[in-house]
């Protein structure tokens, strides 16, 4: 929704000041110079990324513009889904934990916080990481490694996306030049006309400056940034699981573990202490009836 927001002010401020200049909007639609830009641009982005990452640019600008924004909710739900497994762990061994690792979608534990049963790499990284914990015995500092080389390895492949969208902002002011030089082209062969027709022919041919510039600065490198923070929110969620696994693994109770896992949440979106005992104590209460 803000993405649209900020959209939305951009465009409006752009065109908004310049028809309080007194230009006229019908000018600026230039159809044969949005194709050039537009068209070439696509083409260098194909070109230029795997199809792995063109999807998943796709996947993240609609994430970005229809999808929810991570937040404290989120992170409650992580601890809650990691609190229960624990426990468990805790109470019946490691070994207890297979059913649910092995088949998430038909775990109470995780059909119980949605949000993290459809967040994939999230979820992937505590089933992942478990099956290893149980399957392999590891020192607490082993396992931490292990973890870290998941975090580092998601890190790198999710970050291609913002990387070569940024790329393609950066490439629209010269396919903007590229359609202008176009225009000239074409007004070259218009020097017989009337001065309003090369007038107007000379306009269009600066529009595409415009466009490639506006594209840039205004719509690819800002969607390219959010992308990276969505990126990077991706890998504190990581941390987050990293940080409670590491202190279970550590020999930590459960609460202790969690206690780990809230210190690093990020501070705008991390429970209170007393916060998250409350929301323990209930979660225990409902799971009991």
């Amino acid at each position: 929704m803000f993405a649209i927001i900020g959209l939305v002010v951009v465009m409006g401020s752009v065109i908004g000041g310049y028809v309080f200049a007194g230009g006229n909007v019908h000018v600026l639609w230039q159809p044969a110079e949005v194709i050039i830009i537009l068209g070439s641009g696509v083409g260098s982005l194909i070109v230029a990324s795997p199809m792995k990452v063109n999807v998943a640019i796709g996947k993240n600008l609609g994430a970005i513009f229809l999808g929810k924004p991570k937040g404290k909710g989120d992170y409650l739900d992580i601890l809650l889904v990691l609190f229960d497994l624990l426990s468990l762990a805790r109470r019946e061994g490691v070994i207890a934990l297979e059913s649910h690792v092995n088949k998430p979608d038909g775990s109470a534990i995780f059909t119980n916080r949605p949000t993290v049963l459809k967040n994939h790499h999230v979820l992937d990284f505590i089933c992942d990481n478990f099956k290893a914990y149980t399957a392999a015995s590891m020192e607490p500092h082993e396992f931490e490694a292990l973890m870290d080389t998941d975090i580092e390895s998601h890190h790198e492949d999710a970050h291609q996306a913002p990387t070569n969208l940024n790329r393609l902002a950066d490439a629209f002011p010269a396919l903007g030049i590229v359609a202008a030089v176009m225009g000239v082209v074409l007004t070259m062969g218009k020097l017989s006309e009337p001065p309003e027709v090369l007038g107007h022919s000379i306009g269009a041919a600066l529009v595409g400056t415009f466009l490639g510039v506006l594209l840039s600065y205004g719509v690819a490198g800002p969607l390219a940034a959010i992308m990276d923070t969505m990126v990077k929110e991706t890998t504190i969620q990581l941390q987050v699981v990293k940080a409670a696994m590491n202190a279970f693994a550590m020999g930590w109770p459960p609460a202790m573990s969690l206690e780990s896992a809230r210190r690093a949440i990020p501070a705008h979106d991390r429970p209170g202490f007393d916060e998250l005992e409350g929301i323990l104590r209930e979660s225990k209460k409902s799971s009991k009836g």
